[in-house]
């Protein structure tokens, strides 16, 4: 743990010299998906600056407007009833037990009389505040889902570059943490510190309406606890940022390990990655350990001060009592009010920062929420063709960034229920070149036209609609096989699921599973061998019933025996439909309609197999360069 305690050290280092603060509020909200890596900044600006987002917070709560009102009108109601209870003990021991002449039978009447209502006040009050927290409850869960929801919603019309560039982490972020944070601004923001304040209000009045000189004696420490509090909040609360970050780490390697748990064990580093995650893992509790030391002296501190504040109204209401300027009754009241004075003096001093936390979750998920969706559908757009006659891709240009063109001036007609094949070395642009079909992206340059209509002019879900891919890591859920061959049209009948199974080869193999159909595939379909999944992915997409199929290399990777099989399935899939192979292996490409040949983003070569080879040009040397029995063209 050598390097964990160096790490450690720095860290207390940092801590003592102020860095670790200012790293924090340097940082962005983005840095590590947390969302909660922002310090503290300075009010008045932090409140201009997230107008916006409080703005925006309101217009959600605005449809449980009624149930809001409803909640705080409880919320008063309750707040009420406990600033109250005080007044009865002290009523109970001024005007019944220490009433002098009053005979025995009278007091003990007297005192029946007001514990009864005592009695049933602090019930009320509990009732009453039962009723609040599930009302708050009830809008906060309400809240969360439409929030949750509408986040959701963006997410899966996000371009693929961005969704790629927020990672996992960062969207499990937003959808979990970042929401359950933004919902509760209502309880940090307005709640909490509302009702703190009006029984702090409340509290001060009684206070100084029962005996003004007792009533300055226990509000003179309030100063002082709101300054040490806030001094030490802010000194805490980058800790604990940092804690989050580590964990942060720590997990997300974790979630690595076992995603990668073959290559782990291929290579023999289990104990290399327990000895990661023990180190990330013993930092963080050393770290908690050492924020809660400091708490251990805020926490102590405001105990000592509570209890002090008790013993100076006891010993204070003692010396005027004896000076005939409070009653017994007064110091007992006074006693129970000095904890419903402090505890919302807490509240108010931790519920600033708690809404900054809160604020900069929020802004996180209006980020999303701003972001521009995924090739929104141009006014004016039309239904993709039931049936596809041509497709014409006219001297299409693209470039993943502004300064890296991955494909060059890419002209070629394809009539309706040809299948192209694309063939090339790797980074040639052929995944790019059926990714821009798919309209996973937009030229940007040229067009791609479905009988003589640009793509951008069809609604991009009709489109969708009207496409099927098979990618050569095929990507099952973890689901029975029977939700997985129907993900691409979930109203199919289980006859129909079955049909398609056949045709893909799969059936036999699904029938000799224990559960056949309802056999669950694990995460990633890890419970079925390659070619297994292969045939499955094969299902689904005969089952959708595509106008335009896609293979990205889809028998790159099996055994000659599952490759036959798919091979067979091959006929099946491909009658009819417009398709674009991208592959490698000869056997799949040699009875294409038309073979593309691609270099550095360009088709150099096109034809179909006999007229590429001979031609003699970059094609034949492929073919040629295959060692003897290998079916393997380069990639």
């Amino acid at each position: 743990m050598t390097s964990s305690r160096v790490e450690f050290r720095r860290f207390v280092a940092d801590y003592h010299s102020g860095r670790l603060a200012d790293r924090f509020r340097r940082a962005s909200p983005d840095d590590d998906g947390s969302g909660d890596d922002e310090a503290t900044p300075r009010p008045a600006a932090t409140l201009r600056a997230r107008g916006p987002a409080l703005r925006t917070y309101a217009a959600w709560l605005r449809p449980f407007a009624p149930a809001v009102a409803g909640f705080a009108v409880l919320a008063l109601v309750a707040a009420g009833l406990q600033l109250v209870e005080p007044l009865f003990l002290r009523y109970i021991v001024d005007h019944v037990l220490l009433v002098p002449g009053l005979d025995p039978a009278a007091r003990l009447a007297r005192l029946h009389m007001v514990g009864a209502a005592f009695l049933c006040t602090i019930v009320v009050a509990r009732v009453v505040n039962a009723a609040k927290d599930y009302r708050l409850r009830l809008v906060t869960v309400r809240l969360t889902l439409r929030i949750r929801r509408a986040l959701f919603e963006q997410l899966l019309r996000l371009p693929l570059p961005t969704l790629w560039g927020m990672k996992t982490g960062g969207i499990l972020s937003r959808l979990s943490g970042d929401v359950d944070t933004t919902s509760g601004l209502l309880q940090l923001a307005v709640v909490s510190p509302g009702l703190a304040l009006v029984r702090l209000i409340a509290a001060c009045a009684i206070l100084v309406s029962l005996n003004a000189r007792l009533a300055l004696t226990a509000l003179a420490v309030i100063p002082g606890i709101v300054l040490m509090s806030v001094v030490f909040t802010r000194r805490i609360r980058p800790i604990y940022r940092a804690i989050r970050q580590d964990a942060e780490r720590t997990d997300g390697r974790v979630g690595e390990t076992f995603s990668g748990i073959r290559v782990v064990r291929g290579f023999r580093q289990e104990s290399a990655e327990l000895l990661a995650f023990l180190r990330g893992r013993h930092g963080g509790v050393r770290k908690e350990l050492f924020a809660h030391r400091r708490e251990l002296v805020l926490w102590t501190t405001w105990g000592l001060l509570i209890a002090a504040v008790n013993v100076i109204i006891a010993w204070y209401g003692g010396v005027l009592h004896v000076r005939g300027r409070a009653s017994v009754g007064d110091i007992m009241a006074f006693q129970w009010y000095a904890t419903l004075l402090l505890d919302p003096v807490w509240t108010i001093v931790n519920s600033f920062s708690e809404m900054q936390r809160a604020l900069a979750a929020t802004e996180r998920v209006l980020d999303v929420l701003a972001m521009t969706e995924d090739k929104p559908d141009r006014p004016g757009a039309v239904e993709a063709p039931a049936r596809i006659e041509s497709l014409e891709i006219d001297g299409v240009s693209f470039g993943h960034t502004a300064s890296t063109r991955v494909l060059h001036d890419i002209t070629v007609t394809v009539p309706g229920g040809t299948v192209v094949a694309l063939v090339g070395r790797s980074g040639a642009g052929k995944t790019t070149l059926t990714d821009l079909v798919a309209r996973f992206h937009d030229p940007d340059e040229g067009a791609i036209r479905v009988d003589g209509i640009d793509l951008r002019d069809i609604r991009r879900a009709s489109w969708r609609s009207r496409v099927a891919l098979v990618p050569q890591e095929v990507f099952l859920f973890d689901g029975t096989i029977r939700e997985n061959i129907a993900f691409g049209r979930r109203t199919a009948s289980d006859a129909e699921i079955e049909d398609a199974s056949r045709r893909a080869n799969a059936h036999e193999f699904v029938e000799r599973l224990e559960r056949g159909y309802d056999t669950i595939v694990g995460e990633r379909g890890v419970k079925l061998s390659g070619g297994q999944r292969q045939r499955l992915a094969i299902a689904r997409a005969l089952l959708a019933a595509p106008q335009v199929l896609i293979l990205d290399e889809a028998t790159s990777n099996l055994d000659t025996e599952s490759e036959q099989l798919i091979q067979q399935a091959m006929g099946a899939l491909l009658a009819g439909r417009t398709t674009f192979i991208v592959a490698h292996r000869l056997s799949t490409i040699r009875h294409a309609g038309l073979i593309l040949v691609m270099e550095h983003g360009r088709i150099v070569e096109r034809g179909t197999h006999d007229s590429l080879l001979a031609l003699g040009g970059l094609y034949a040397s492929m073919v040629e360069r295959q060692v003897s029995g290998d079916d393997v063209l380069v990639s």
